[in-house]
């Protein structure tokens, strides 16, 4: 898992030209024009999806993990806790292929994500995202999946 802000994403450039891609839109974005949706970067390999939403208490929150994509998760609008773990810790209900989705049980720790940061999770990093700080409170997040070749 990586937690950094937005001013060091090319750092992360030589991780990959998915990487490079996923990391340039993100710095390119307009958080007030970007609207809720999908929006495509490289296809199927690289896409980006933003959603508007209420922050949740933790005891309504659930770990997840994916396999054949990265997330890359950057919070546009409000403040979120996001739960993290290393998937190896926890146990889980039966990996879904076609959803590309495994919901995990345990514990872990959280970071807190404002504007202008960003957190990579890998297949090995269990996430909880979506939590509330102190109260629930409206929030705008941009998510870009990369596929795993």
């Amino acid at each position: 898992m990586v937690l950094d802000d937005l001013d060091n994403a090319s750092l992360y450039h030589p991780l990959g030209a998915k990487f490079k891609q996923a990391l340039d839109f993100l710095c390119r974005v307009d958080p007030e024009g970007l609207l809720p949706g999908s929006h495509p970067i490289e296809g199927e390999a690289v896409f980006a999806g933003v959603d508007d939403y209420q922050t949740k208490a933790h005891s309504d929150g659930f770990w997840e993990a994916h396999r054949r994509h990265i997330d890359i998760q950057a919070v546009l609008h409000g403040e979120e806790l996001i739960g993290i773990a290393r998937t190896a810790s926890m146990t889980g209900e039966p990996y879904d292929a076609e959803k590309d989705f495994q919901k995990l049980y345990g514990r872990g720790d959280q970071i807190l994500m404002r504007p202008g940061q960003f957190a990579i999770f890998f297949p090995q990093d269990a996430h909880m995202p979506g939590l509330a700080v102190g109260q629930p409170s409206s929030v705008r997040k941009l998510v870009i999946k990369i596929r795993i070749d």
